[in-house]
């Protein structure tokens, strides 16, 4: 009996070193970050979003331009400072989608979908996005706060405004917007499209919308339909199965599965279509940005996001759809191929990603070379 105690902590204790082994290995990678070119006297500024369609055109959602805080009777409406740009697969500048729309304030996030529409998440107007192949705008999710305080903090523009005049006592109750219905438990919002500071977007293969409700007071997915009906949401603020704590990304795989990067928990949860837990992904720091590639095969890609106070990390990690770490490149930095917090991957093939950083206001494109991966 003792025996087979020992032998079952030994592999065990394998099982873990193994483990421990895959997760370091580091993947060979060459990075570009001049290869867009923008018109004279224009600059990006943070790159919240970068995304591309299927002739390779990239497209940028930058936090960048002269934000603006129109003063009314008694509401200060906040609008501007972010912008939507589009580059053809060489890097040229294409055009400018979204000029002078209202909801666009403050960039969060840029994807496109497998129609190739570009959709955008706006954190400073609580809203989504859609916008057509020719840049039409097609459909918005969310209500722009009735009221955006001036000064909410350095760099970051409030979650929300106070209810209008004859507003029910719970409008704007659960973090977002003015929606129908009472709050529920910490987190989980209020039902439908009244979102706090959505952090990402992703679509199923039927067109369902899910949307990351998590930068501001709510922790939750909210599921539309393709016209934008809304359908269910599942989440709220803790540590247990279903739960969140700062949702930084979403993405969902050719299977139907939902994976969500669940940063304050420091994990991956992965769920299926109508918000049923599956299992967890750990050991990978804390992820932010988050894509899972195409092709036969598909991998999840995961930021580990950098300490707000230090550069001690910022590499990105390649898993498998079970979990199984394959390897991680990079670190942070501001040297090209050095990352200052990914808060965006693009990863329509394998090993050609399109990252988007925060501190070093830049887009790089990343080549991994697997072969010459080395422990």
């Amino acid at each position: 009996m003792k025996r087979s105690i020992q032998f079952v902590v030994a592999a065990a204790v394998v099982a873990s070193a193994s483990l421990g082994a895959q997760s370091s290995r580091e993947i060979g990678y060459d990075a570009n970050a001049d290869f867009l070119t923008l018109p004279a006297n224009t600059y990006l500024g943070e790159v919240a979003g970068v995304a591309t369609n299927s002739r390779g055109h990239v497209f940028v959602y930058t936090r960048t331009g002269h934000a603006v805080a129109t003063l009314g009777d008694e509401r200060t409406f906040y609008h501007g400072g972010s912008r939507l740009f589009q580059f053809d697969q060489t890097g040229k500048f294409v055009k400018e989608i979204g000029q002078g729309v209202y909801g666009i304030n403050f960039a969060q996030q840029v994807r496109v979908d497998p129609q190739d529409n570009v959709w955008i998440v706006d954190a400073g107007s609580n809203q989504v996005f859609k916008f057509d192949t020719d840049g039409r705008l097609q459909l918005v999710l969310g209500r722009k706060p009735e009221n955006i305080g001036v000064r909410p903090g350095p760099g970051v523009p409030a979650s929300g405004g106070v209810p209008p005049a004859g507003a029910p006592a719970e409008a704007g109750r659960g973090g977002g917007g003015f929606g129908r219905g009472s709050a529920g438990p910490p987190g989980s919002g209020i039902h439908g499209d009244s979102f706090s500071r959505p952090s990402d977007v992703t679509w199923d293969r039927a067109g369902n919308i899910y949307v990351a409700d998590g930068y501001g007071t709510n922790n939750r997915i909210a599921k539309f339909t393709k016209d934008g009906n809304f359908q269910k949401s599942w989440g709220q603020t803790g540590s247990g199965q279903g739960q969140f704590d700062k949702i930084r990304g979403i993405a969902s795989d050719a299977a139907g599965n939902v994976y969500v990067a669940d940063a304050g928990n420091n994990r991956i949860q992965v769920f299926d279509a109508e918000g049923t837990f599956k299992s967890q992904i750990t050991n990978i720091g804390t992820p932010q940005a988050i894509c899972v590639s195409g092709g036969t095969t598909q991998y999840l890609y995961s930021s580990n996001s950098n300490d707000l106070e230090s550069m001690d990390h910022g590499e990105i990690y390649k898993i498998q759809l079970n979990g199984q770490v394959v390897g991680k490149f990079g670190k942070a930095g501001k040297l090209p191929k050095e990352f200052g917090i990914v808060n965006a991957i693009d990863c329509r093939t394998e090993n050609d990603l399109i990252v988007g950083e925060i501190w070093n206001w830049r887009v790089q494109k990343v080549t991994l070379h697997p072969s010459r991966a080395t422990q």
